[in-house]
């Protein structure tokens, strides 16, 4: 089995990492980070191997993923494009930086492939958005990369000038998400229920509204539409959503998310 390196292990790194343990063998997985005592202790507990360079590390393995800030990757860049053959497989998790980018900084037509997972990961539930271009990776490498994707969620596979749009669907939304979960309890708490009773009636709600959506294949405003009664609860509650500018706030959340990473 090839192995797998991460370069940092911060949240997303950490996420993704609890996904290839639960089908690669741990000593074909390593990484490394700026904190070392942090990193022997993880290594330690996780059964994986920490290495202290990520020139070293780079020479480990075959597929390298950098797991870190868009702002730390010309450092990163520098530690490792001496080391990087065409053998490896790059997998990059940095909005907003280009696989072009990234080639022209390793200086020679490297494979890279543009990831954007989201935390869920950490569950096995993420959905990644995928970018690179099939020609230059074998049927075995294709293969890999789909392991590694999917032993920690769901792909999509998307042409990369779509990425920016797919940070907005998928890699940001969670914390709307938590965001909408926390209001809707906070207003239900108003009225009596507990609040640890509150957070699991809404975060189940969301869980199975979401399971709906994808399991049935309905479009979300039919879904919508046979949970609001003529005259009931529901429907007053989505007109007052409207109201409200609900949709428009998604909306305006999204071209904020989608110029930032444009412009990282």
């Amino acid at each position: 089995m090839a192995k797998i390196g991460f370069i940092g292990m911060g949240n997303m790194g950490s996420a993704m990492l609890e996904g290839v343990l639960r089908i690669f063998d741990r000593e074909d997985i390593y990484f490394s980070r700026k904190d070392g005592e942090l990193g022997r202790e993880l290594a330690r507990k996780k059964g994986i191997q920490f290495v202290e360079g990520n020139t070293e590390l780079a020479n480990r393995v075959k597929y390298l993923v950098l797991a870190v800030k868009p702002q730390v990757y010309d450092t990163v860049i520098k530690n490792i494009r001496d080391v990087i053959t065409e053998n490896h497989v790059i997998i990059s998790l940095a909005p907003g930086v280009t696989i072009k980018t990234l080639t022209d900084a390793l200086g020679f037509e490297s494979r890279v492939v543009r990831a954007m997972p989201n935390t869920p990961a950490l569950l096995g539930e993420g959905m990644t958005g995928v970018s690179y271009d099939p020609a230059m990776f074998s049927q075995a490498e294709t293969n890999m990369l789909e392991q590694i994707f999917d032993s920690f969620g769901k792909h999509v596979v998307v042409d990369e000038k779509l990425m920016s749009a797919v940070t907005c669907a998928s890699g940001s939304s969670p914390a709307y998400v938590y965001m909408f979960i926390e209001a809707l309890a906070d207003s239900v708490v108003k009225y009596g229920i507990p609040r640890k009773t509150a957070y699991e009636l809404v975060a189940q709600t969301v869980a199975g509204s979401a399971k709906m959506v994808l399991e049935t294949g309905k479009h979300p405003g039919q879904l919508k539409d046979e949970v609001c009664s003529p005259g009931g609860t529901t429907i007053c509650g989505v007109a007052a959503l409207e109201e409200e500018g609900f949709r428009n706030s998604i909306i305006k959340a999204t071209d904020a998310c989608y110029k930032k990473a444009e412009n990282m």
